[in-house]
């Protein structure tokens, strides 16, 4: 399956993002940055991810060590709904 990239240049300009924010974001281990023919882009998956983060950064003034551990615990959140519907099956097949 191929993947989509997204050139980093043509998304913050039509976005009003500046690259420097997703470049920080990137150096914290939220997005991965894939650098091809010295251009720079993201997976095409990475976009919900990215316009969360801009809306956090932009829109609530989070920085970006905040947007870390607020996307941590958004993860384990829902690691953990995952793992309460999995036992809440458990016991639905262990009462049938």
């Amino acid at each position: 399956m191929e993947t989509t990239l997204i050139r980093l240049t043509d998304y913050c300009n039509s976005r009003k993002v500046e690259i420097t924010f997703i470049e920080t974001l990137n150096e914290y281990g939220l997005l991965h940055i894939i650098v091809q023919q010295e251009e720079k882009y993201i997976e095409e998956e990475q976009l919900r991810d990215l316009e969360r983060f801009a809306n956090w950064y932009y829109d609530l003034d989070v920085n970006p060590a905040g947007i870390e551990v607020a996307n941590h615990l958004i993860h384990k959140v829902e690691h953990l709904q995952d793992e309460l519907q999995r036992l809440k099956n458990y016991i639905k097949a262990l009462e049938s």
